[in-house]
């Protein structure tokens, strides 16, 4: 059912001088764009060096400096993860047998390239060029593609919503007809519209596993090192230590990263030293001809010598790739630039040097290949190593947790996840959250698989699993990317789909034939992930189609007359609802069940769009509603999904402040002819806003609606379920929308609804 036409669209920006203001020759259709002159501030200092001989370029040079800043801060953060792959990659390559040289030149070929390839051809100079407006990640591609064409499957698009500037996009100037056919063939077709966000919420669903395995693995792996000073130490003892950490890792972290975020660069730095010094010092002191592994044709020797088992083994080389989406997902806390430079100028060559010095120890001593990394340290600098090892596992570990707690935000605010406490941590920066609900989950996940495999042999054929899963999600949604946005040349986007997704695919057969030994453990969560995800915007999306069959139109609305047929009181009412047009079917229960209302009421619709964030002079989208004796306004609340909702307090300013606004541009926009009626208009603004502010001051309640949804009497079975008892258990046993909202619970007033969908 088509919503109905609004009359008046005021985008409201708080600036004293409004131009440009365009209006149609329809009255009953007035969309109002007011701009401001933007003008480019010139400091006098800057304005004064430019002057003088070798001055101009210090812009430059500052920028260049925050960019290197950014990169070392980048090494903390980012690239843990991927930095101790080298705990447990040859022992899970080689888990069930020991290699002969050529096998340790096959793999270590194997290794080389795959770090070539994906993290650093891929990612560093492919995908963290697919950004939302800086933000990374799969939501964040998922979002990109949204805003190039109406494929949301997300009912929270409004014409209006197209004006922010962060829907604007950066085309290319050619206009190919391949993107407008793929384009228009996907607008039309539902079934591809719920592909793509299926695909979008399965990698979501894959990095979350992520967030559960890496401490497993990663602090498993680095405590194991104990085990070489006393070889008497059981694994159960190991298993201990390792949970033991991984309670106290979960415990801090409602105490932020933020405090502790930037000290983490020297522990990763220092990590990357040790592996990188020590692996040149085994090349020179063991087997220096391992370094022929640079030529690929060792690849190709490898499977030609045994082929099942090399083919087995790419389930244990992928791992050195662990930790590569991090460096698109937390794009958003950097740039592209510093992730480039931290990556090319110190993580690849130390990886490569570490992985290239265990081969050359491996080729004297190959049956330490269960214990590779610990094994060819040397006794001088074991302790330090081992303390570097649990430090950058910890560090590791919290960077795949913060990661998890964002994509939950991001899925929530994007109607995809039930809703749960959002903490923001940093006041510096919007990206640092702290969910206690998903922390308490994952910690108990963590306690249990860590209990459960007690090696890291069976949780890294898990971890493959969700690793390449991930780059499978991220190739495909980058070929789309390519062909509609991008507009790459057809052979280009053939040659990556070659060189990538065929090898990805490749690596993704070979874990997924270790299924049975621990692979099945990211699937398992990635699909309870999934159906409780797919669940809640189903029946959201249900839920939201419900209201707008049911909105009372406005004709009815003007038949009650000024007063709405019942007593005004004095105070403003923020009346809650999903629509962005119309009036609620649940405004209806309020006149039905409550004998007065209020003399101010204003429709809040609070939209979470798939953007990363709106730019506050861009939050508020007003209207008024019915005449204006009525007193009654709409306001759409704009937010990205990784924007930081403020308490009701500051809402409540800044909605009172925009509306004043609003009604002094609305008579602006009006306009009067002569000074006789612009006086008198003048004197009917100040008079309404005199009210407004009178009517603010008896007080605010906020009104909700407490909906019961329920599966309609001839639904299928299947669907009873869905939403009478899965979607009321998520409800029920999640947060409240007045919680999520911020509302006080003492200026909060709830009339129940039935939804029947």
């Amino acid at each position: 059912m088509e919503e109905e036409k609004e009359h008046t669209i005021v985008n409201v920006e708080m600036v004293e001088t409004v131009e440009n203001v365009e209006e149609t020759e329809n009255d009953e259709a007035v969309q109002v764009q007011p701009k401001r002159k933007r003008f480019n501030r010139l400091d006098s200092l800057e304005q004064e060096a430019s002057k003088v001989s070798g001055m101009a370029n210090m812009t430059k040079a500052v920028s260049m400096a925050a960019v290197m800043q950014l990169a070392f801060q980048s090494i903390g953060v980012v690239y843990g993860d991927i930095g101790t792959s080298p705990l447990y990659v040859f022992s899970s390559t080689f888990s069930d047998r020991i290699p002969t040289h050529s096998d340790i030149i096959g793999a270590l070929s194997l290794i080389i390239y795959s770090l070539t390839l994906f993290p650093l051809i891929k990612y560093v100079f492919i995908v963290l060029f697919a950004n939302d407006n800086g933000d990374g990640g799969t939501f964040a591609m998922y979002s990109l593609i949204c805003r190039y064409s109406n494929v949301s499957a997300i009912p929270n698009q409004q014409v209006e919503h197209m004006d922010l500037s962060a829907y604007k996009l950066q085309l290319p100037n050619k206009h190919s007809k391949r993107a407008g056919w793929i384009k228009e063939a996907m607008e039309r077709s539902p079934f591809a519209k719920l592909c793509l966000l299926c695909v979008a919420l399965l990698g979501t669903c894959m990095v979350i596993g992520d967030g559960i395995l890496t401490p497993c693995i990663s602090v498993l792996s680095a405590v194991d090192g104990v085990r070489k000073i006393d070889a008497s130490i059981s694994k159960d003892v190991v298993v201990m230590i390792s949970i033991a950490i991984l309670v106290v890792l979960f415990s801090i972290q409602r105490f932020g990263t933020d405090k502790v975020g930037y000290t983490f660069a020297p522990a990763i730095l220092i990590w990357y030293s040790f592996i990188g010094g020590i692996g040149l010092f085994n090349i020179a002191h063991h087997d220096s001809s391992v370094l022929k592994a640079f030529n690929p044709i060792y690849i190709f020797r490898y499977f030609n010598g045994n082929p099942k088992e090399a083919w087995i083994s790419l389930g244990g080389v992928v791992l050195c790739m662990t930790g590569t989406e991090a460096m698109f997902a937390d794009l958003g806390h950097f740039s592209v630039r510093s992730i480039q430079i931290a990556f090319t100028g110190l993580v690849y060559p130390c990886l490569i040097c570490a992985y290239v010095g265990q081969a050359a120890y491996l080729s004297k001593f190959p049956t330490n290949v269960g214990d590779a990394f610990y094994k060819s340290t040397p006794e001088s600098v074991y302790w330090p190593m081992f303390a570097a090892a649990v430090m950058a596992s910890i560090i590791a570990s919290q960077a795949m947790i913060s990661a998890t707690f964002a994509i939950v935000k991001q899925s929530m605010a994007l109607g995809c996840f039930p809703r749960v406490r959002v903490i923001h941590t940093s006041h510096k920066h919007e990206g640092q959250v702290y969910i206690p609900e998903i922390n308490f989950l994952l910690m108990f996940a963590c306690v249990l698989v860590t209990a459960a495999f007690k090696e890291t042999t069976n949780i890294g054929n898990a971890y493959g699993i969700a690793v390449v899963a991930v780059m499978l999600v991220t190739s495909s949604l980058l070929i789309l990317i390519m062909l509609m946005i991008w507009q790459t040349n057809i052979l280009l986007i053939a040659l990556f789909a070659i060189v990538f997704v065929s090898f990805e695919l490749l690596y993704f057969s070979s874990v997924l034939y270790k299924f049975t030994k621990g692979g099945y453990l990211p699937l398992s969560f990635a699909a309870g992930l999934f159906f409780v995800m797919y669940v809640w915007h189903y029946v959201q999306t249900k839920r939201h189609a419900f209201e707008v069959e049911k909105k009372v139109s406005s004709h009815h609305l003007t038949t009650l007359g000024s007063d709405l047929g019942i007593t005004r009181v004095p105070g403003v009412g923020l009346l809650y609802t999903e629509l962005t047009q119309g009036v609620p079917a649940i405004f209806s229960h309020f006149l039905t069940n409550l004998p007065a209302i209020h003399s101010v009421l204003v429709f809040v619709s609070v939209k979470y769009l798939p953007v990363n964030k709106v730019p506050a002079e861009e939050r508020f989208l007003l209207k008024r509603v019915g005449p204006k004796d009525y007193k009654m306004y709409r306001c759409i609340a704009r937010y990205g999904y990784r924007d930081r909702r403020v308490g009701n307090e500051e809402f409540e300013n800044l909605l009172m402040e925009h509306l004043k606004s609003f009604i002094r541009m609305e008579n602006w926009e009006n306009g009067c002819e002569d000074k006789i009626h612009e006086m008198g208009a003048e004197d009917g603004v100040e008079e309404e806003i005199q009210f407004l502010e009178q009517s603010r001051n008896s007080g605010v309640v906020y009104l909700l609606g407490h909906s019961e949804v329920r599966a309609s009497k001839d639904s299928c079975i299947i669907k009873r379920l869905v939403v009478d008892y899965v979607y009321d258990f998520l409800r029920r046993n999640f947060r409240q929308g007045f919680v999520d909202l911020q509302i006080p619970n003492k200026n909060l007033l709830q009339v129940g609804m039935n939804y029947y969908i």
